[in-house]
C-alpha cells in the first residue's frame, strides 16, 4: 500500500501575483534528507526560502516544532546551527501508531511546523503561526527523488545558465504525473506551463533579464529534491 504524504505550505500566497514569480517572501520548500527515517535513524531541516528583494536560498528554519503526533515532541532539536530530525525506536513508533489510530508496521506521519524570520518575516495563516508544515515518514527508510532527464534549452543545465532573449527557452524534466509535484518558478522572464515536466521560458517587453531559475519536484512520500541556478537571457 502507498503512503500519500502531502506537504503543507502556509506561505503569502495571497499577495502573489502568478505562482511561477520567484521574488516574493515565502517558503518555497521544506526538505530533509533523507525524507523517510527507520528507527533510530536522523536528518536535517533545510528550507528553500524566496524573498522580494533578494535571490532566493537554501538555509535552516529559525524555529522548528513537531505539530503531530505529540508523544514524540523530542524528535525535532536544534543542533550546531541545523534543526535535526530523529526517529525514536520502534517501541515509541509503535506508541505513536496507537495514538494517531494506524495499523501495525504503518510508517508514521511526523508533521513539523517551521518559521522563517529572516531577513523577512514570513507570516502565516494558520493558528499556530508556522510558516510551513513538513511531513517526515518515520519507520522506514528511502530517498528524495532525483532529478532525472533534466534538460535546459535543449541541454544538461551547468551552474549557470545564459539562454536566448528571443523566443521560448524549454525546460524539462523527467516525472510522473500521477506521483510527483513539479514546480518552475523564475525571476527573469515569464514563465510557461510552470506546473508541468514540460515548461517554457520567455522574455516579453519589461520582464527582467536576469535573475534566477528554480525547479522543485515533490514525489508522494514526502521527497522532494530542488535547483537553483542564475539566470541571464541575452
Amino acid at each position: 500500500m502507498r503512503w500519500l504524504v502531502l506537504l503543507a505550505l502556509a506561505a503569502c500566497t495571497q499577495d502573489l501575483d502568478e505562482q511561477w514569480q520567484l521574488r516574493h517572501d515565502r517558503i518555497i520548500a521544506v526538505r530533509t534528507d533523507p525524507p523517510r527515517l527507520a528507527a533510530g535513524g536522523q536528518a536535517s531541516l533545510t528550507m528553500l526560502a524566496g524573498y522580494s528583494d533578494a535571490p532566493a536560498v537554501e538555509r535552516a528554519p529559525d524555529l522548528a516544532a513537531v505539530v503531530s503526533p505529540k508523544s514524540m515532541s523530542g524528535s525535532v532539536a536544534p543542533f550546531g546551527g541545523a534543526w535535526m530530525v530523529t526517529a525514536p525506536d520502534e517501541s515509541a513508533l509503535a506508541a505513536a501508531r496507537s495514538e494517531l489510530g494506524l495499523p501495525d508496521g504503518a510508517p508514521v506521519p511526523l508533521q513539523i511546523g517551521l518559521a522563517s524570520a529572516w531577513p523577512h518575516p514570513v507570516a502565516s495563516t494558520d493558528e499556530q503561526h508556522f510558516a510551513a508544515v513538513k511531513t517526515v515518514l518515520l519507520g522506514e527508510s528511502g530517498d528524495n527523488p532525483p532529478l532525472e532527464g533534466l534538460t535546459i534549452n535543449g541541454a544538461p543545465p551547468g551552474d549557470e545558465l545564459v539562454v536566448p532573449r528571443t523566443g521560448q527557452v524549454p525546460l524539462y524534466v523527467e516525472a510522473n504525473d500521477e506521483t510527483q509535484i513539479v514546480n518552475w518558478l523564475t525571476s527573469a522572464g515569464t514563465m510557461h506551463d510552470f506546473d508541468l515536466h514540460a515548461a517554457y521560458l520567455t522574455f516579453e517587453e519589461g520582464d527582467a533579464l536576469e535573475g534566477q531559475l528554480v525547479l522543485v519536484l515533490h514525489d508522494e512520500l514526502g521527497g522532494v529534491t530542488w535547483r537553483v541556478w542564475p539566470l541571464r537571457a541575452e
